[in-house]
């Protein structure tokens, strides 16, 4: 999916930079699960996928993965900096800490997607996907 050569370190970009390309991962994860599961309705696609990529649920991921050690030391290097990053906009639908927390979720996606780490960006949004799944039932 990637058809233009870099020309230049990605591990160096800065973390909202990063959470820019998550941003598109997780979405393009969440609208794959969802047509998977045979979701193929419009409004209900866009109705679904709110739950799996809103800034809360988002933050409430990257809580848990931070509280149960999910990360390597480099992931969580990699969270904290999208956590930390200053974007200059003020979140509408959320307090600045859930949507610092879910930027850096997005940073880590960007991340993993960009330097090229297919298994664990796939073993991370398995966990992910079925954590906003067994919420869902769960109301």
């Amino acid at each position: 999916m990637k058809v233009t050569e870099a020309s230049i370190d990605f591990r160096q970009l800065n973390a909202l930079a990063l959470a820019y390309m998550g941003d598109s991962v997780l979405d393009m994860y969440v609208r794959f699960h969802l047509l998977a599961k045979g979701t193929v309705r419009p409004h209900r696609l866009h109705g679904e996928a709110t739950r799996y990529v809103s800034a809360k649920a988002q933050a409430a991921i990257m809580h848990e993965w931070l509280e149960t050690n999910k990360l390597t030391e480099q992931e969580e290097s990699i969270a904290k900096r999208g956590r930390n990053a200053k974007s200059g906009t003020i979140p509408k639908n959320t307090d600045v800490n859930t949507y610092r927390y879910a930027t850096g979720l997005e940073a880590l996606l960007g991340y993993l997607y960009l330097t090229n780490q297919p298994d664990r960006l796939d073993e991370l949004m398995s966990d992910y996907l079925t954590k906003i799944d067994m919420r869902k039932e769960g109301e």
